[in-house]
């Protein structure tokens, strides 16, 4: 059995930050890809940020030169940097992870953690 737990949501100004982490527990064998997505109310689930094993990271553009998403395999975690905040970065944050968990391999995801940006 895998999880993703989220961490790090809140209530914040506009141009303020918070650091998201997501970490990865249970039969784990090697974490592939992992990201970031978010859902606003009314609107679909849309990727915010991604980063490769190797280290190939992927931004959308609205978050780009604000967001920086990182990852620590020793610890099975990823974490998002963001700075800058809007207040149409308010959404649910959900952690994703393509995880090898030895017998197989499957997407996982965290139940989200809520952000929400407004004075």
């Amino acid at each position: 059995q895998v999880q993703l737990v989220e961490s790090g949501g809140g209530l914040v100004q506009p141009g303020g930050s918070l650091r998201l982490s997501c970490a990865a527990s249970g039969s784990i064998f090697s974490l592939n890809a992992m990201g970031w997505y978010r859902q606003a109310p009314g609107k679909q689930r849309e990727l915010v940020a991604t980063i490769a094993s190797g280290g190939y990271i992927n931004y959308a553009d609205s978050v780009k030169g604000r967001f920086t998403i990182s990852r620590d395999n020793a610890k099975n975690t990823v974490y998002l940097q963001m700075n800058s905040l809007k207040p149409e970065d308010t959404a649910v944050y959900y952690c994703y992870g393509d995880i090898d968990y030895g017998l197989g391999r499957g997407d996982y995801w965290g139940p989200g953690t809520q952000v929400t940006v407004s004075s």
